[in-house]
């Protein structure tokens, strides 16, 4: 029998979902009929993605969900089962921004909530979703980490400890789940067009684009949520442990 394509009827909670990456995946999926659990920081946002991807026919709730709240992170995950039913894809996208010099009196603050954050919350959602995605007949989990993963910025040491910390998850896991037919994969974009992006001027991203992504430019949100999407499919069920860039280019660009 052919492997699907399709995750229409399948459900999907995806954190950081009222903004960037996270809204686009949300859309896109919703777009391909699955049951999408908006969740974010801001309730309002949340709720405003929701009601938009209904108005256009698709499947979605919100919940607002700090993902630094272990007990949040519990009650929305079954909150969500509850209303659709299941679990079948696990989209681990919420981030922030977290910069400071090595030397920064603030540097313990931004490590600290780095790591809440951008990893901690990885695994405590995985641990949660897991009996509900050993129950689906297609269980995905794909962590967005970073190319700040794989190359470093100045002054980005917490940031960058933290998504190479994903990439390490990332892999673990599917080595530890793959026995159960669980896939792991982890995203890592380069340069895209989100509200982290958004205090550089015009011409600063233009530059940095051309000297040093391959595509000579910013890449869009939605070209990121492509990828989760394809990672989700049903018929990827024999890619797990992979660290994909989703950069333009910019890992492979050395000149």
């Amino acid at each position: 029998m052919p492997l699907s394509r399709s995750v229409k009827g399948l459900t999907v909670l995806v954190t950081g979902a009222a903004s960037g990456m996270g809204r686009a995946t949300a859309e896109l999926f919703a777009r391909e009929g699955a049951n999408v659990a908006v969740t974010d920081v801001s309730a309002d946002a949340c709720r405003e993605v929701a009601e938009a991807i209904q108005a256009e026919g698709g499947s979605a709730e919100a919940w607002a969900l700090d993902v630094a709240d272990p007990d949040a992170i519990e009650t929305v995950t079954q909150a969500v089962v509850a209303r659709f039913g299941g679990l079948d894809i696990l989209i681990n996208n919420a981030g922030i921004s977290a910069f400071a010099a090595i030397d920064s009196p603030a540097y313990d603050q931004v490590w600290d909530r780095a790591f809440a954050i951008l990893i901690t919350a990885h695994q405590r959602l995985v641990r949660a979703a897991l009996p509900h995605l050993r129950a689906s007949a297609s269980p995905r989990i794909v962590n967005i980490a970073s190319t700040e993963a794989l190359g470093a910025t100045a002054r980005d040491s917490p940031y960058a400890a933290a998504k190479a910390a994903v990439t390490g998850l990332t892999r673990a896991l599917a080595v530890e789940l793959g026995k159960e037919g669980i896939t792991v994969n982890c995203i890592c974009p380069g340069p895209i067009l989100t509200g982290m992006t958004q205090g550089l001027s015009e011409e600063d991203r233009r530059t940095f684009a051309n000297r040093r992504t391959a595509l000579r430019r910013y890449g869009e949100p939605e070209e990121v949520a492509h990828m989760t999407l394809s990672l989700c499919l049903p018929a990827a069920s024999y890619i797990t442990g992979a660290v994909i860039p989703v950069d333009g280019g910019l890992m492979a660009r050395n000149a």
